[in-house]
């Protein structure tokens, strides 16, 4: 794996299996899948999910970074384990669909602070697993378009949006058209609402590792028990 990341990823069930589908691709089991035809869409799902489906469906706590000098996979594997044992799970009141900058997401409500907690203590726990950014990810970040305190924390964490930044969400498209963002809402909201969890919990710290394809994989799962 060339990177590595901490995300959230629903246990097996209905929501992993409809967002799988959605997607096209299944990082739990490292395979393509159909895609739903649905109707109402203005372009078939593979016209609207490029970015989000090589990352599988999940919520970031801790975004893709590349191992430091003489970090190993195990040691990131340990690290993690270590902190899911030392934090609790996060109860939310539910999801919901959001645009959030021209793309489509499902948001939790009701554990804001909870989840910044958690995500800040992920970041910091396992910002000595992770090599500095190069500067040409630093460019990807957009530099000009980062406030000061965001362009601090992509100094200090490795990424910008990151403590009072951080805002969790489960990715479903592409940033769309302005004319593409409502039909496709439409349709994704009931396409998901048989399936949304309440409560949603987070319960799991999931290490994801990215292969040289660029396709993001379910590596491990382990339970928030602290």
């Amino acid at each position: 794996m060339k990177r590595f990341a901490v995300y959230y990823a629903p246990r097996p069930g209905g929501l992993a299996d409809r967002a799988a589908e959605w997607l096209g691709w299944d990082a739990a089991t490292g395979t393509p899948v159909a895609q739903p035809q649905l109707a109402g869409l203005p372009v078939p799902a593979t016209g609207l999910t490029r970015d989000p489906a090589r990352y599988g469906f999940h919520g970031t706590l801790r975004a893709p970074f590349r191992l430091a000098e003489r970090v190993t996979a195990e040691t990131v594997a340990e690290t993690v384990a270590a902190l899911a044992a030392r934090h609790s799970p996060v109860v939310c009141d539910g999801l919901r669909l959001e645009c959030l900058d021209g793309f489509l997401a499902l948001t939790p409500e009701g554990c804001e602070a909870a989840l910044l907690a958690l995500a800040a203590a992920v970041v910091e726990g396992t910002n000595s697993l992770r090599a500095p950014p190069t500067e040409a990810e630093i460019i990807r970040r957009r530099p000009e378009r980062l406030t000061s305190r965001q362009h601090d924390l992509l100094h200090l964490w490795g990424y910008p949006y990151v403590m009072e930044e951080f805002r969790f969400h489960l990715t479903l498209t592409d940033r769309l058209p302005p004319d593409q963002s409502g039909p496709v809402a439409q349709v994704l909201a009931a396409h998901f609402a048989p399936v949304l969890p309440k409560p949603f919990l987070i319960q799991d710290l999931c290490l994801f590792g990215e292969d040289e394809a660029g396709r993001f994989h379910l590596l491990a799962r382990y339970a928030l028990t602290g």
